[in-house]
């Protein structure tokens, strides 16, 4: 990684923050939120990429696995590490890991937060062909979505909200057939940490009210329509999000029109723990494949991350928490 040191003065300046934002419910009750700090969320952003491609198997995903499951630790979650052997399409044995942090876990009422921390290990949508077999940063496909989610776990160590909140980072969501290859099946190596942890939860028929997945959620142009699963499945929540973005003035980036369906880590929670889920996701209706020109490709680094739509995601995600009673 890049001037490293830049890095460390950001944190250290962006973590001496502690305002919160006061907002009004129906009854005129005063609600106080967290502010999300978007330095905060870019160094854990830059601090993942910097590992290298957290691709299943190397020392970069493990050296990133160990960051996320201490920094979750440090923020005062209770850390459950689920660690399992899958197998690929082609029976190949692959070591996956889920972590978990929980926060009040004695707390009944939860809501679930979600993203996937390993990288795609091919750049197959790369203009260059000679790149295509190489892994990728994953700055903005994976990497930002969990930042958002370390940043969200650091303010409810700080500032717990009246509802138990799990944070879970899942693993091999991005490890798919690559789209030069003759396979037909291009779904069944996909999402298959959420697959095993949602027919496995590490809590005993774990529920929840609901679950957010964020899955590239910080890239500069990033827009976030309506995932059609999302309404399908979770509409109360769909329009509970939305209308936190518009009360917190970030409604330019989430847009109130339907998208795309994503085959994503939600569907797997929706139908094996029966969680109403959401999937906030850039997936733009105005791009040949739905999404950026960088994606799965070696592009995906940290000039595609921004902080003001981290920012947006982040303080859309709290203002939903911290409004739950």
């Amino acid at each position: 990684m890049k001037n490293f040191p830049v890095f460390m003065c950001i944190l250290a300046i962006g973590f001496s923050c502690k305002q919160s934002l006061k907002t009004q419910n129906t009854v005129a009750e005063t609600i106080s939120v967290p502010v999300f700090n978007a330095d905060s969320a870019y160094y854990y952003t830059a601090t993942q990429v910097s590992f290298g491609p957290r691709v299943l198997g190397t020392n970069a995903h493990e050296a990133c696995g160990n960051y996320l499951s201490d920094e979750l630790k440090r923020f005062g979650a209770t850390v459950t590490l689920q660690e399992t052997t899958v197998q690929l399409q082609d029976q190949t044995p692959v070591r996956i890991k889920n972590i978990i942090g929980s926060f009040q876990p004695e707390n009944k009422s939860r809501i679930l937060l979600f993203a996937h921390w390993d990288t795609r290990p091919f750049a197959d949508h790369d203009p260059n062909p000679d790149y295509r077999m190489k892994p990728i940063d994953g700055a903005n496909d994976g990497a930002g979505a969990c930042a958002a989610l370390l940043e969200i776990a650091r303010q409810a160590g700080m500032n717990p909200p009246t509802v138990g909140v799990d944070i879970i980072f899942f693993d091999m969501e991005d490890w798919g057939s690559p789209n030069f290859t003759d396979k037909t099946n291009h779904y069944g190596d996909w999402c298959m940490g959420s697959d095993y942890w949602a027919r496995n939860p590490h809590v005993p028929d774990y529920t929840a009210r609901y679950g957010i997945l964020l899955d590239m959620v910080s890239a500069p142009d990033a827009q976030f329509y309506k995932e059609i699963y999302s309404e399908q499945n979770a509409p109360s929540i769909v329009k509970k999000v939305w209308e936190a973005a518009r009360a917190t003035g970030y409604d330019s980036y989430f847009i109130d029109k339907n998208g795309s369906s994503i085959m994503d880590d939600h569907v797997s929670v929706i139908s094996y723990r029966k969680i109403p889920c959401i999937d906030i996701i850039h997936c733009s209706p105005n791009s040949s494949t739905g999404f950026g020109s960088y994606w799965h490709t070696t592009e995906d680094n940290m000039n595609n991350v921004s902080k003001e739509t981290l920012t947006a995601v982040g303080q859309t995600i709290l203002y939903v928490l911290y409004h739950e009673k």
